[in-house]
């Protein structure tokens, strides 16, 4: 089974260690794609003119006052390295809380898990990155926009690696589009229901959009569930206590399932 999770925009740098070897992520056959995003960020980051770091600012849409986003991308090629699972702290991750997964649970995620990225494209949980700002809307000089450079790299490794495997997409759109499993693959959203005047309502509420899907993708893990398709997986799910509910979809795209919560 996989499980396609978006990056958190926010990251903690770890501590110590020794830098990113792109060798050593999953996917080894990535390496020269991530390599070269890798030396393209870090050069437009290194530069030091008033003008330049401005324009840094704007090819990575950061603010004035993300400036350090901007020395900490120029440092990359050096930056302590640390396992992603503890590298991503946002929402999602924080629901999620690898940490505290029993071990069986925490391997359950490091062979399922796979976080997609402007700046590597796609990582396990257990592979050891720097903390890094490259949103998969940038676009890089000449290297161009990463939607597209990483649909192009990405597109035989993971059709091999997502082949005889149900998937489970979890991913937001910008990330979603790097990527797209040919079958056996379903996408989630997340909605709240409440009722209105005595009719239920329902609608996308983003920050416990993440947090529902961290919850999900702990509970499965927890379980060590082992799905073989994807009817097999909503059957997961719903043992686990989770409203799911399908509804159609184009033909030949993922399957479209929607988790409804009541209580944020």
């Amino acid at each position: 089974m996989l499980i396609l999770l978006p990056p958190s925009e926010g990251k903690t740098p770890a501590a110590a260690g020794a830098p990113v070897d792109p060798s050593s992520l999953w996917l080894p056959s990535l390496t020269a794609a991530r390599t070269r995003v890798l030396k393209k960020l870090v050069s437009l980051c290194a530069r030091s003119s008033a003008r330049s770091i401005a324009d840094s600012l704007a090819v990575l849409g950061l603010s004035e006052g993300q400036r350090g986003e901007v020395a900490r991308n120029a440092g990359l090629l050096t930056a302590p390295a640390g396992v992603a699972s503890g590298i991503y702290t946002g929402v999602l991750y924080e629901a999620l809380n690898p940490g505290d997964l029993p071990p069986a649970a925490r391997r359950w995620l490091g062979e399922s898990a796979v976080v997609f990225s402007g700046l590597w494209g796609a990582v396990r949980l257990g592979d050891r990155i720097p903390a890094y700002r490259c949103s998969i809307g940038v676009t890089l000089p000449t290297i161009g926009g990463l939607t597209a450079y990483w649909k192009k790299a990405l597109r035989p490794a993971l059709d091999e690696a997502a082949a005889g495997t149900p998937v489970l997409d979890l991913r937001s759109g910008a990330y979603a589009a790097m990527w797209a499993p040919a079958e056996n693959a379903a996408a989630v959203k997340v909605l709240h229901e409440r009722i209105v005047d005595g009719v239920a309502r329902r609608s996308v509420v983003s920050h416990f959009n993440k947090a529902t899907k961290g919850r999900l993708v702990r509970a499965l893990a927890a379980e060590g569930a082992a799905p073989g398709s994807v009817d097999e997986l909503v059957t997961a799910l719903r043992d686990l206590k989770f409203t799911v509910e399908e509804r159609p979809g184009p033909t030949g795209q993922p399957r479209q399932l929607e988790v409804i919560v009541t209580e944020l």
